[in-house]
């Protein structure tokens, strides 16, 4: 019992670790934005302010056009998550309906394509793009965007179709409904939440993606918010920490509220299905 009791306290505290390590970013890039340029040079930094100020939020917006960005990363991350998850609704329904070869092999080949790194999709995306005449375009970007989230969002919503029982369509078809009405009356309200959570996970994926972005948006009207940040880095990279420090935790807070309110149904997406043979 004692060896238990302390082997639950290793844990506890290994956790403890595990967490702060991953909050310490978040926790110091909020004390950053808001400490003023003297504390920022000081060879003794602190975790709270002495004096905190609002000046570099202030410096931030009058540098570069944030909210002009923003709007930009709004447009590519809604398409993405719309477009996205209208394909890959009716995809993920028969992936898990039908188990053939076929579907299997698709799973197996969404699953494998998640391995793949962004150097590898880059040129043939670029090439594509710019023989459709999209490269420095919000719709360019989104077209990309989908091609990206849609693997991982397949993936979730076979796990949420697999959760609805599928006798409830075999008793819907057996009162009289047909194989449309039984999708839109029977199915589809079931699904509901986990098309929301792809979406959702589709909006997080684009708002924070850079690497694309960096490499198919040209002019600073088009760049969207994640490219502006590297504005507050100069020529010689030095970056201005005050500034660059508030306008990213600005770019963060949407980021932070979306996944706190979907994080649940997230790991819900992941295990559903799991359970079901």
């Amino acid at each position: 019992m004692r060896t238990s009791s302390k082997a639950r306290a290793g844990q506890y505290a290994a956790l403890l670790a595990y967490l702060v390590f991953l909050a310490f970013p978040l926790l110091w890039l909020i004390s950053t934005a808001f400490k003023p340029p003297r504390e920022l040079a000081s060879l003794h930094p602190t975790w709270i302010p002495k004096d905190p100020t609002l000046a570099n939020f202030r410096q931030a917006f009058d540098e570069q056009p944030l909210l002009h960005a923003a709007l930009n990363s709004l447009v590519a991350a809604l398409g993405a998550a719309v477009v996205a998850v209208l394909i890959a609704t009716p995809m993920a329904y028969v992936m898990a309906r039908h188990r053939t070869l076929l579907a299997r092999a698709a799973t197996g080949w969404v699953v494998v394509s998640q391995a793949f790194p962004f150097v590898l999709v880059i040129i043939p995306l670029f090439l594509v793009l710019k023989n459709l005449r999209l490269i420095n375009s919000v719709p360019g970007l989104i077209m990309v965007y989908v091609v990206w989230a849609l693997p991982f969002a397949l993936w979730m919503l076979v796990g949420y179709v697999r959760a609805v029982p599928v006798e409830l369509e075999e008793a819907a078809a057996v009162d009289g409904a047909g194989r449309l009405r039984t999708l839109v009356s029977v199915t589809a309200p079931l699904l509901a939440p986990g098309i929301v959570a792809t979406a959702l996970f589709a909006f997080i994926s684009a708002w924070n993606e850079f690497f694309f972005a960096l490499v198919l948006l040209k002019t600073p009207e088009k760049q969207t918010l994640p490219v502006v940040l590297t504005h507050f880095i100069g020529a010689e990279g030095v970056a201005d920490l005050g500034p660059l420090a508030a306008a990213a935790f600005l770019a963060t807070l949407p980021s932070l509220v979306v996944f706190a309110l979907i994080q649940k149904r997230i790991t819900g997406g992941m295990l559903a299905g799991a359970v079901k043979s």
